[in-house]
């Protein structure tokens, strides 16, 4: 392998002659060979849009030649259309700043302009440096939080709550679908008083509902942006005005509207504002849960179960079992919720770790916060296309359990009292009849007026 030597201020380090890289980037390799967990793209994609939006800054600031900002602009943008990712080779396990992902940015942006230009990497000096020109009024410190945001800010508007809203309206349709059905419901998964199947599917409705409005309320922390803070919230070597405007290049470059960050001290020295977003997508997590269990729960059997819902069969369950079809998009939706709920607890564990004035673990927190988003954006629209949108209730099974439930004995309650209700549903269980059997048999009601009293659609 050709390679060549390039230096930073501990000396000379060899590089592969082909890749863009310099020497900061090839010490993390060398230094961190932990695991194969590649910095996410994003983090990539919105540290390029920093970037240029800085040089655009600098520039407009006349700190900055025009040539130098539209050479960095020219190779940010190949970053962004994903061009040159095998020039970002780090992985997350790194310092806990990111600042060798910000220098590998930084080296990329300044070796690849040279080629641009015609020149050669072998020379010890570049036409745009990659310290003074490309990381030119910044600090890792606050642009790689700024990216964090960035990359999370605009998963979850693109992505994760358009599928949670689609999702919710999947379940909204069937809870208007099913709104005349009426079913026996279960406390402690134990037989209880009637409910409509569509009311069960409005509480799956308003889940969803209120984890969305949680989570849409994180954005307004999330969308202020830490740019401008440099090394410690203080903006030292940043031109005044230079946060403002910066942030207006980076919303005319995303199309988003975020913001500075007034206190910059606390956008650098923690990352509570992705800790409150990663909180909202684990509520939204434990919701889901609860929502895959009752609907695999509901469609358990097919004979043997509750089976008062079909599910679509998409795939044969069973390598020994025939005919046998398992709820396999609720068991991928519990299995990403398990996932999402542990990332947020490593988010968790590291935004306590925000020592003085900075939060040391933010790359580990980039990956989690945006696998999760990520990977709730993709369950719900699998849950929703391949299993929600084709539920179909089971009338016969639900008649029938609605039909044998003990606790229709409820309604009798305020006719001749709990105790002498209770007498009757004991009985029946006891002697597998029927509510109106033993009532007789008690002597307790005539078969008339239990007719009359227990009507399970007046009963919801």
């Amino acid at each position: 392998m050709k390679t060549r030597i390039e230096t930073d201020s501990l000396g000379q380090v060899e590089i592969p002659q082909e890749k863009y890289w310099g020497a900061q980037t090839q010490r993390s390799l060398t230094n961190f060979k932990i695991g194969n967990t590649l910095m996410p793209k994003e983090i990539i994609q919105m540290l390029a849009i920093v970037k240029k939006a800085a040089a655009y800054t600098n520039c407009a600031l006349e700190n900055l030649s025009e040539e130098k900002r539209d050479r960095i602009a020219q190779v940010c943008n190949e970053i962004i259309d994903g061009k040159l990712w095998e020039h970002f080779p780090l992985v997350v396990w790194q310092t806990g700043s990111g600042t060798q992902t910000n220098m590998n940015l930084n080296e990329v942006i300044s070796n690849r302009v040279e080629i641009l230009k015609g020149g050669s990497l072998n020379k010890p000096t570049r036409f745009v440096s990659p310290n003074d020109d490309v990381n030119k009024s910044q600090s890792t410190n606050d642009v790689f939080p700024t990216a964090m945001r960035m990359a999370a800010y605009t998963i979850l508007t693109d992505k994760t709550i358009p599928a949670l809203e689609n999702l919710k309206l999947a379940f909204n349709k069937k809870e208007k679908e099913f709104k005349n059905i009426v079913k026996i419901g279960r406390t402690h998964l134990m037989d209880a008083t009637p409910i409509g199947l569509g009311s069960e599917f409005s509480a799956f409705v308003s889940q969803l509902d209120f984890g969305i409005k949680a989570l849409k309320n994180t954005l307004q922390h999330l969308c202020l942006l830490p740019i401008g803070g440099t090394a410690v919230g203080t903006g030292l070597n940043a031109p005044k005005g230079y946060d403002t405007l910066c942030v207006e290049f980076i919303n005319q470059f995303t199309n988003k509207k975020f913001i500075p960050a007034k206190n910059k001290y606390e956008s650098i020295a923690s990352q509570d504002a992705l800790v409150e977003t990663s909180g909202a997508l684990k509520q939204i997590a434990v919701s889901l849960t609860k929502i895959a269990n009752d609907v695999r729960l509901l469609a358990s059997g097919p004979r043997c179960g509750l089976g008062e819902i079909n599910l679509p069969q998409n795939e044969p369950g069973s390598s020994i079992m025939p005919g046998k079809v398992n709820p396999t998009q609720c068991e991928a939706v519990t299995m990403v919720c398990a996932q999402i709920i542990g990332n947020d607890t490593t988010i968790t564990v590291a935004g306590m770790q925000g020592h003085l004035q900075l939060n040391a673990f933010m790359p580990v927190i980039a990956h989690n916060i945006i696998t999760s988003a990520h990977l709730l954006a993709d369950v719900c629209n699998s849950f929703q296309e391949n299993c929600v949108k084709g539920i179909t209730p089971n009338f016969e099974k639900t008649e029938e359990n609605l039909q044998n439930s003990l606790m229709l004995v409820t309604a009798l309650n305020p006719h001749i009292g709990y105790q002498n209700a209770a007498k009757i549903a004991q009985y029946a269980f006891k002697h597998n009849v029927t509510i109106e059997e033993a009532a007789v048999k008690l002597q307790l009601a005539t078969s008339r007026q239990i007719r009359e009293w227990i009507n399970p659609k007046k009963m919801i």
